[in-house]
This record gives C-alpha cells, sequence and structure tokens, in this order.
C-alpha cells in the first residue's frame, strides 16, 4: 500500500467532511501489528464475546478488505489471537480493527498486519457461533457501513463513503 496520511487526506478532503462522506473514528483505539498504516473495504462483524465468526471471515480472501469487529467494546476477553491474525495475513487481509480486545500481542506485533483495538486481554472467547456479518456497526461517533473505506495510520482511524486514493 501507498503510504496514506490520515491528516493528508482530511485536509485534501474538506467537503467530503461537511457532508460527512468522510469521518473520524474518536481516538479509542491502541496501535498493534507490524503495519503502522492500512487501508481497505469494510467487512463488519457484530459479536459479543465470540469469535466464531471472526475465523469464518478471517479464513475468506481478504486483499484490499479490512474486517470491522463490533465486540460491543467489551474487556473481559479477546476476539483477536496470533492464530486468527496469522489467518488473515495469509488471505491478504489489510488490517482489522477491534471495538474489544485482542491477545498475544507480541505475536501480532511481528506479523504484517495493521490492527487497532481497545486494549489486551489474555482470556479467548466462547464458541458459539453468534453475531452478525455484514451490518453497519457503531462506535468511536461513527457508523461504518460494508463496503465502506477505511484508512488506519499513527494519527488516528478514518472512514469514507468512497476510496481517497
Amino acid at each position: 500500500m501507498t503510504a496514506l496520511l490520515t491528516t493528508d487526506l482530511l485536509d485534501n478532503n474538506e467537503a467530503l467532511i461537511k457532508n460527512e462522506q468522510l469521518r473520524i473514528i474518536a481516538p479509542m483505539f491502541q496501535r498493534y501489528g507490524g503495519k503502522p498504516g492500512f487501508a481497505g473495504n469494510i467487512v463488519t462483524l457484530k459479536i459479543f464475546e465470540d469469535n466464531s465468526l471472526v475465523r469464518t471471515v478471517l479464513g475468506e480472501p481478504g486483499i484490499g478488505k479490512v474486517l470491522v469487529i463490533d465486540g460491543g467494546g467489551s474487556l473481559r476477553c479477546a476476539l483477536l489471537g496470533d492464530q486468527l491474525a496469522d489467518m488473515a495475513v495469509k488471505n491478504g487481509w489489510e488490517g482489522v480493527v477491534v471495538y474489544g480486545c485482542i491477545r498475544d500481542s507480541a505475536a501480532i506485533n511481528a506479523l504484517p498486519l495493521g490492527v487497532r483495538a481497545l486494549n489486551t486481554h489474555p482470556l479467548k472467547t466462547v464458541k458459539k457461533n453468534v453475531g452478525e456479518r455484514d451490518v453497519p456497526v457503531s462506535f468511536g461517533g461513527v457508523t461504518l457501513k460494508p463496503g465502506e473505506w477505511l484508512c488506519a495510520d499513527e494519527d488516528g482511524v478514518i472512514v469514507s463513503t468512497t476510496p481517497l486514493i
């Protein structure tokens, strides 16, 4: 990926901000993974303390895509670990944004994958195959829809109705 800077994208697209076609997620995420910046089309999951669907989605081809997981902001278990992150890399995913926790952060930091999460937690999830895929999700003052475009770097995470590259 060419180096996309959220600051430059915002500066160059002020009209899109006014029209709410370009939105900024509130600064709440920690940066993990060996890829400091990433961008792609959004695929969404809405789950709560059950990462069964995360495995399913990351097992699919992900070139040009970012998985956005609305985990309800739970800090009681991890929705992404090193095995799933490795699967994401092998299937070409650009990155994963988790409104919840991850685990195995040292191993994830060694992978060429961009990851944003609220924090880390050592406990794995239950497995009940419960959740929704490809639905709008909301956190950080922004609603993210499947097919929209997300860009993340050291300065933040932005969402647009169309790619800004």
